[in-house]
């Protein structure tokens, strides 16, 4: 009989939030609105909760979960890998993130030429069971922290590049102004179903342009004249973004951040908003 050391009792009365296994490389189907699915490769988090009593977690447990959901791991099924999570592991709480490369294959702005563009996402995912209680410590909370509510939560992050370009400096210049990359990230809670690509988009007209990955000249001029038409500083970026987002009544909860990546200072500029209906 081959002892089951991690089901020992552990007597130093520490529960603990978060144990699990990171950085797993896994292949995932995401849906894509013009091919219907794209299959990439995403890094994984998992985690659960574990009570004071037990010494330590089943890790192996972790993987035999997300195989079991081999070929099929997608935003529609991600909460039903946090339920069988917590039932194989017998914990209360289950916390999952997922972080990949999503592909959009863009034409070039007056070439037409055709390149894919990379955006980093996320799914964050997180459940916990309601806690029993009588009513006169109803209110309390228990000893990981946790309220008696429970809850269940699945957020989706985007990130995206975008050029900027200052408005201080066209204001003060007489012969162009500086611009830069930036990258954006949203973080979105949402009722329902929502396309990437509708978000990147979104993303894309609050910047002063686009980036691409593939450009010819014509493009290059084309560009640069419309940063110039659209300056922004990172703060008008956030501000775009969250009162474009508004407008959806999906999306009830967001944050958005942006990150300049200043060409003529060693720092970068940042700015960000939460908001919540």
């Amino acid at each position: 009989m081959v002892p089951d050391v991690q089901n020992r009792r552990d007597r130093r009365q520490i529960p603990i939030n978060k144990v699990g296994v990171k950085n797993i490389r896994y292949p995932i189907i995401v849906l894509d609105r013009a091919n219907k699915e794209q299959h990439t490769v995403a890094r994984i988090n998992m985690f659960v909760n574990l009570p004071h009593r037990f010494k330590g977690a089943h890790m192996s447990r972790f993987i035999e979960v997300l195989n079991r959901h081999y070929g099929r791991i997608s935003i529609n099924n991600f909460l039903d890998i946090l339920e069988e999570l917590k039932t194989t592991l017998k914990a209360q709480a289950a916390h999952v993130e997922m972080e990949f490369p999503y592909f959009i294959q863009k034409k070039a702005p007056v070439s037409g030429e055709k390149s894919l563009m990379e955006y980093r996402c996320r799914l964050l995912g997180e459940s916990e069971e309601p806690i029993l209680r009588s009513s006169r410590t109803a209110t309390a909370k228990d000893e990981s922290g946790r309220t008696d509510r429970g809850k269940k939560k699945l957020l989706v992050g985007i990130s995206v590049p975008v050029t900027t370009l200052c408005p201080c400096s066209k204001e003060m210049s007489t012969r162009g102004a500086h611009n830069q990359r930036g990258e954006v990230t949203v973080t979105l809670a949402f009722k329902k179903f929502f396309w990437i690509e509708d978000v990147v988009e979104l993303i894309e007209q609050s910047a002063s342009a686009p980036v691409y990955a593939l450009l010819k000249r014509e493009d290059e001029k084309a560009l640069t004249e419309m940063a110039y038409d659209h300056p922004r500083f990172v703060e008008d970026v956030v501000r775009e973004v969250s009162k474009r987002l508004k407008r959806n009544e999906n999306f009830p909860w967001f944050t958005v951040e942006a990150e300049n990546f200043e060409s003529i200072h060693n720092h970068s500029a940042y700015a960000s908003v939460e908001y919540k209906a």
